[in-house]
């Protein structure tokens, strides 16, 4: 264990290194500030960082991540990343990138007992109940399986859409795009799931604020 952290810090360093040695002012640049356009909601899962599945640079991607990539109304941690993301940096993108194989939504397939999390995959299995119908006509468990991750992040996509952050940024004027992904570990390749909302006209008329 000792050896282990110890080659973490190692590993920094050389990191540190590698960036300097290409570029002198690369952390100068860095420690001036961050406009990134984009803030990515994922997964916790240490399979799917952000930045390096889409080539992207420390500076140019805003994250969160919790278990199943969810948008809980009541996550003020959500909220508050969601907050500073969309009122301060001005993010002209969110996206919510769920993964196949995801633990969580394999979790809210079962009835298992698992503990604390039990109340987090709640909510996850708040969305098999909308799709029930659907997502039961699938036989295959696999199949339903993927399909249900794909699911998970398209209401997550329309919870994000309902907050009162990205309701009031389009009510503003803010160009804000909302997209929902799928990434797959076994081949690397991200699934656009073509979920794009730009404006609160494609939400149902209960969940459009008004002033």
């Amino acid at each position: 264990m000792e050896e282990y952290y110890k080659q973490l810090l190692d590993n920094n360093k050389e990191w540190v290194e590698s960036k300097t040695k290409d570029d002198p002012a690369y952390f100068t640049r860095l420690a001036q500030g961050q406009q990134p356009p984009l803030l990515w909601i994922g997964c916790a899962d240490s399979r799917v960082p952000a930045n390096e599945i889409i080539g992207a640079q420390p500076g140019e991607v805003f994250v969160h991540r919790n278990i199943a990539n969810m948008v809980v109304h009541s996550d003020m941690n959500m909220l508050s990343v969601l907050d500073y993301a969309v009122n301060v940096l001005k993010v002209r993108h969110v996206i919510v990138c769920g993964h196949y194989g995801c633990g969580g939504v394999a979790a809210a397939m079962t009835n298992q007992r698992i503990g604390l999390i039990d109340n987090w995959i709640r909510h996850i299995k708040d969305v098999y109940r909308l799709h029930n119908l659907e997502l039961d006509g699938i036989d295959d468990h696999q199949k339903r399986f993927n399909r249900f991750v794909e699911l998970n992040v398209y209401e997550q996509v329309l919870d994000l859409a309902k907050t009162s952050i990205i309701q009031n940024a389009w009510e503003n004027g803010q160009q804000i795009h909302l997209h929902g992904w799928v990434y797959d570990i076994k081949d690397g390749l991200i699934v656009d799931l073509d979920v794009t909302l730009k404006n609160n006209s494609s939400l149902e008329e209960v969940y459009r604020l008004t002033h």
